[in-house]
């Protein structure tokens, strides 16, 4: 490790906080960048030092490149990890890092180019045998060719930014009247978000599961696979609920699925860790859907059944170290399941609440994780993607894993904006659920028009963080006191809340 002596971190929140603490574990400094949205944020303080680079919103900021290096090369910075979002997949930023003498850690800049175009990895993956839905090889958006395309693999079909993810520039297209003007909304969109409006068509297909693979390649050639996600509970397109290992898999599956995850990474010359996403038909047939060139969001439920640490692994690839386990090393143990805790309002289309944090109790006890960037008091910016935590357990089986995750959710307390935790805990104990009935369209499917069973949930924690805060012993923090057993708390008053 003596290429990497100091790294920065160039994102925020709870995947900064996340790296730097494997960092710590490795005995390497630690930077942090911050906007002035953040001067308050969690991370800023985890880290050995911490740099502004500019204003609230991304692109003076957590976007701007020059900044970025800029702050590298005056906190003496050797090395760069992007986490996820912002500048994680952009090209230019990974090259004008290895410009400035930084390593960058994550693949290649003409890895993360070629695979950040859709189009262009589908042909790659195409020509190396991986098994690609049908339909367009390059992006057009030219009206009569969209049409010939769609009627060639046969409606629905879905209209796709080529430069993007995450469901934006995305469109379901039924048939040829609504082609024209899906596409042209698609386009609107994927320029807006990717500052690219390319688009393309490809097979919509019918309540698909949809399951990547981990991958990771090291600089001499090695490349492995650990195991599945199952990500389908999505809303909009946007992942909420992830686990490992997916319901659906089988021996002979994973086999195959995993081969073909290793054959589109060694066909992209990919290096470091990586995640190649497939959808899984009913019939348990796999296609390719795209490569994401990054650290994952849902990356702690491979680190919960396979034990291993994921950015102490890109770290020791980026510093030239070959992969330390073969394939045949690579073993799953028990269940695990990740729900993602956003500040959204449920109750209203899932809309962004920003706003200060007022009061965070965090879920415990065995195979319980919280990666969190938040505390009492902090400051949730609007200026960023909305996700204030994630919420992971590890059980035996699915089973008692979704037990487990039902049991911390309703230990999970955030005041002062609002959380889908209630929302999770319904997914969650859902036979649907339970059952493993997660193909892509679980929650349109199963909760098609969701509202809260009770808001005693919200009164219960009211009552307990004011019975907290209001009789603390003089010279205690806030909620450190013992309570007094001669004063009946309102928290008592209010029963079971969680029923």
């Amino acid at each position: 490790m003596s290429t990497i002596r100091t790294v920065l971190v160039a994102n925020r929140g709870e995947i900064a906080l996340r790296i730097l603490r494997t960092c710590r574990e490795m005995g390497l400094r630690t930077v942090a960048v911050y906007s002035d949205a953040d001067r308050q944020a969690a991370h800023v303080t985890a880290a050995d030092r911490a740099v502004h680079v500019g204003g609230s919103d991304p692109r003076e900021s957590y976007l701007h490149a020059e900044r970025i290096v800029a702050a590298a090369r005056e906190a003496g910075a050797d090395a760069v990890h992007p986490g996820y979002g912002f500048l994680a997949e952009n090209a230019p930023f990974a090259a004008r890092c290895a410009e400035a003498g930084l390593t960058f850690i994550g693949p290649p800049a003409p890895v993360i180019a070629a695979l950040g175009d859709k189009t262009v990895a589908r042909r790659m993956m195409a020509d190396s045998g991986v098994p690609v839905i049908p339909g367009m090889r390059a992006a057009d958006a030219d009206p009569a060719r969209l049409a010939r395309e769609a009627e060639k693999v046969g409606y629905p079909v879905l209209v796709k930014a080529a430069a993007g993810g995450g469901g934006k520039g995305m469109r379901v297209v039924a048939s040829p009247r609504e082609l024209e003007e899906a596409a042209a909304s698609a386009a609107r969109e994927a320029e807006a978000a990717f500052g690219d409006g390319s688009i393309y068509l490809e097979k919509y297909l019918d309540r698909p599961r949809h399951v990547e693979f981990q991958v990771l390649a090291d600089s001499r050639g090695n490349v492995i696979h650990l195991l599945e996600r199952e990500c389908s509970v999505q809303r909009r397109h946007q992942k909420i609920i992830e686990e490992s290992p997916s319901p659906v898999m089988t021996p002979a599956l994973r086999e195959r699925m995993g081969q073909a995850a290793v054959a589109a990474a060694r066909a992209a010359g990919y290096v470091n860790a990586g995640t190649v996403e497939f959808l899984v038909d009913a019939r348990g047939d796999f296609y390719f859907l795209e490569v994401n060139t990054r650290l994952q969001v849902e990356h702690p439920v491979t680190e919960m059944v396979t034990g291993l640490d994921l950015v102490r692994l890109q770290i020791e690839i980026a510093a030239g170290e070959p992969l330390p386990l073969a394939q045949a090393d690579v073993t799953g143990r028990g269940h695990a399941l990740e729900c993602r805790i956003y500040a959204e309002d449920p109750e209203n289309d899932f809309l962004p609440s920003p706003g200060t944090v007022v009061w965070v109790q965090e879920p415990a006890g065995p195979g319980v994780r919280v990666d969190s960037g938040i505390y009492p008091g902090c400051p949730v910016p609007v200026e960023y993607d909305p996700i204030l935590a994630k919420l992971i357990v590890h059980a035996a089986d699915r089973r008692t894993a979704a037990a487990r995750m039902l049991r911390a959710l309703e230990e999970y307390v955030i005041l002062g904006v609002r959380t889908p935790i209630p929302f999770l805990m319904d997914v969650v104990r859902s036979e649907a659920f339970l059952s493993g009935e997660t193909c892509t369209d679980f929650i349109p499917r199963n909760f098609p028009s969701w509202r809260p069973r009770t808001d005693l949930r919200e009164l219960a924690c009211a009552a307990w963080v004011a019975d907290e805060l209001t009789r603390p012993p003089k010279g205690t923090a806030p909620g450190s006191a013992a309570p007094d057993p001669g004063q009946e708390s309102p928290w008592s008053r209010l029963g079971h809340w969680r029923l």
